[in-house]
């Protein structure tokens, strides 16, 4: 168990360490942040030339930047109550179907004699009409020895297996939407929006050990973003909480004068400017203008025949608070003019999820496999692998563990 006395004494010991990093990040971010300000009126292909982005392969605002007038696009609705943000999701929504896909795994680990797993992912379907009815649906997939241990040559362990299956399905399921809502403009349909629980962009060049992995990663992303393009259906790549530094790359780009700095663009849209400046992200429901999303170590596969990049991104504000969500969305939504009618559905699933969106939520519920699916799942195994006289069993630890928890 967690003794409570203990953490205060150990945070206590560090308290100056702690202190000292948040005043350095406080100037630092904030310093930023007046730099993000200062694009203000400045031309999107000023600021590309400038800072020499396309060359070096850094994010760079789009030309959403000229029409907004700087780097934030205000929301503009204010409510009185939380009734009144739920009329205008529910309008928002009105017969606009979404989709999301979230899973979840278990991996008995050593506490199984032979090796196995699970993967579970639900998919979530909402027509959003008095006609149609939501729709609910589960995948269920269990992992064999073999593919387990069967990738030995390619340094992956078991655990990394398991999760590199899950995220395949749940690209998968996202897939299979997009192929289903395909001529939605020609049925006179208004946009279906598809949520992936995940960022859109995986490094596929990294070198050493998990370089086999974050390619079948980034092979499945790139299928689904190609796949988005091809259908005009649009997806969103939801982060809660990114750590992503893509803005603070450009503007170390355009200002030599910059120390280095750890800050993510998330702490930067939220931090006040030097003086009485506001954050940039200041209000619920503001968003950043579009961005092209560019990096070093993506493969070609993330970029057109052109050689502009497939996916770009928005930070959402979407709580009073708290730091804004990162929605990492394919270009071609942003050639069609379709941004602010998807990140306008992604506000509405905010307003009827209080704060999340509703579709991944109530995806996740379906799909979350807790302590107790996990005895249950090893028991059925083992009951499976007596009928089959397979050499099967639990260790004792784990059956400890299971009747004292």
């Amino acid at each position: 168990m967690l003794y409570r006395t203990h953490v205060i004494s150990a945070l206590e010991k560090t308290r100056e360490d702690f202190a000292r990093f948040e005043r350095s990040l406080r100037g630092e971010v904030g310093e930023l942040a007046a730099r993000l300000r200062a694009l203000a009126g400045r031309a999107s292909a000023e600021v590309l030339r400038e800072s020499g982005a396309r060359e070096a392969r850094l994010a760079y605002p789009s030309d959403e930047l000229d029409g907004a007038g700087g780097a934030v696009v205000p929301f503009g609705e204010t409510w009185r109550s939380h009734e009144e943000a739920r009329r205008w999701a529910l309008a928002t929504l009105r017969d606009r179907v979404t989709f999301a896909a979230d899973g979840s795994q278990v991996f008995p680990g050593r506490d199984a004699s032979l090796p196995v797993a699970a993967v579970q992912v639900a998919s979530f379907e909402n027509p959003h009409s008095a006609e149609g009815r939501y729709f609910k649906d589960v995948h269920f997939e269990v992992l064999t020895p073999e593919q387990l241990l069967g990738t030995r040559g390619s340094f992956e362990s078991p655990e990394q297996v398991v999760g590199l299956r899950r995220f395949e399905i749940e690209a998968r399921a996202v897939c299979d939407f997009l192929e289903r809502r395909t001529g939605w403009r020609e049925r006179g349909e208004r946009a279906p929006v598809a949520f992936f629980d995940n960022t859109l962009l995986v490094a596929s060049l990294r070198k050493g050990t998990d370089r086999h992995l974050s390619q079948r990663m980034a092979g499945a992303l790139a299928e689904l973003v190609a796949l988005s393009r091809a259908t005009e259906v649009p997806v969103v790549g939801y982060v809660d909480h990114s750590y992503a530094h893509d803005i603070a790359g450009l503007l170390a780009a355009l200002n030599r004068d910059l120390p280095e700095t750890s800050a993510y663009d998330a702490q930067i849209l939220r931090a006040r400017a030097s003086g009485s400046a506001p954050a940039p992200l200041a209000r619920w429901g503001d968003r950043t203008v579009f961005w092209h999303c560019q990096r070093p170590n993506l493969a070609e596969s993330f970029f057109d025949e052109r050689g502009l990049p497939l996916v770009g991104f928005v930070y959402l504000q979407t709580t009073s608070d708290g730091h804004p969500a990162r929605l990492d969305i394919p270009a071609w939504v942003h050639e069609a003019g379709l941004v602010e009618e998807v990140v306008g559905a992604v506000r509405a699933e905010c307003v009827v999820g209080n704060g999340y969106p509703y579709a991944i939520e109530t995806a996740d519920e379906a799909a979350v496999m807790n302590a107790r699916d996990r005895e249950q799942f090893l028991r059925v195994v083992q009951d499976f692998a007596a009928q089959h006289d397979l050499d099967f069993h639990v260790s004792r630890k784990a059956l400890s563990k299971g009747r004292r928890r």
